[in-house]
């Protein structure tokens, strides 16, 4: 058993070489870790913008079921969250409307979804532009929509 005396001359501890190494793999194992969370963003704003569409998708259909229609392309998503007041008036509108927030969410690159009744894919159309908010695009800026199955 070493009394304190030898404990406190005895020279163990890490090297210098030893302490560097450390640092370099923690510094590899960061910027790892930081590359892959900046390239996420990307991705986790399509999947929130498939949501959004899908969330949309089903307040179109309760609205469709409370007034026997789709809005209008000219009333928009607007007739969600307040009664539409041109082109045909709802019957049933649902007093709070159709959906939770009171308010229809932009896509998570900000700008509006777009919304066609009659659609050109269906009985409508809700789609978003991706982050370059122009027609086409690939990864990013790649076009997201409700008839899109991805």
């Amino acid at each position: 058993m070493k009394t304190r005396q030898q404990l406190a001359l005895s020279n163990e501890g890490f090297t210098f070489i030893e302490l560097m190494v450390v640092i370099v793999i923690l510094g590899i194992l960061a910027t790892i870790i930081t590359v892959n969370f900046m390239e996420a963003p990307g991705e986790a704003r399509q999947k929130k913008a498939r949501m959004d569409i899908v969330a949309l998708e089903g307040a179109l259909k309760m609205y469709k079921l409370d007034n026997g229609l789709y809005p209008t392309t000219e009333q928009s998503l607007t007739a969600l969250v307040e009664a539409p007041t041109v082109g045909v008036l709802p019957k049933k509108w649902r007093k709070g409307g159709y959906l939770d927030k009171k308010k229809v969410p932009k896509d998570p690159w900000g700008n509006d979804f777009v919304y066609l009744s009659p659609g050109l894919q269906g009985d409508f159309d809700i789609l978003t532009y991706g982050a370059d908010g122009a027609v086409g695009g690939e990864d990013e800026n790649k076009d997201i929509s409700n008839w899109d199955s991805e």
